[in-house]
């Protein structure tokens, strides 16, 4: 007999991550429908994220960004997803892990999830499914626009 448990949150998790990478691809393959925008908090630490040094020091444990009008280039990958954005007008590449993501919201939709991403231990999301290879990414192109990094504290609190 097998002394191993099943970890439901852990598949509860993985599965609600499913649910941004999917939300993610909607918006890179056709935009941003109507009012529908997202706030995406992530780890600025984790090991596989990649930030400039300059947001790393202003951030350097989590950032929330916004993606509605203010995003180009949105690629998705199989672990992560890619977005540029412009900080103080200097345009920056920023590569999201899946994994790293503790917070996502589409206010327009009241819809928000919290995930419990710790600095040490990362849920493992490479299983989820994705056509795409993390080399050929799907690519929205949208006109690039300043960036807006806010503290979404109160909104979680508003509606948690």
């Amino acid at each position: 007999m097998n002394d191993m448990e099943i970890n439901y949150d852990k598949l509860v998790e993985k599965s609600l991550k499913y649910v941004v990478v999917e939300a993610l691809k909607i918006a890179a393959d056709e935009g941003l429908p109507g009012e529908h925008h997202f706030y995406i908090t992530f780890k600025t630490n984790h090991p596989n994220a990649r930030v400039s040094a300059h947001l790393l020091n202003q951030y350097p444990e989590e950032m929330t960004i916004v993606l509605q009008h203010q995003f180009a280039n949105l690629m998705i990958g199989s672990t992560y997803f890619e977005v540029d954005l412009s900080f103080g007008g200097i345009p920056q590449t920023l590569r999201i892990p899946y994994d790293s993501i503790s917070y996502f919201a589409d206010p327009h939709a009241k819809f928000a999830l919290s995930f419990g991403v710790s600095d040490e231990i990362f849920i493992n999301t490479t299983e989820i499914n994705t056509p795409e290879k993390d080399q050929s990414c799907t690519d929205n192109k949208k006109e690039k626009q300043e960036a807006i990094v806010v503290s979404i504290e109160e909104y979680k609190k508003k509606h948690a």
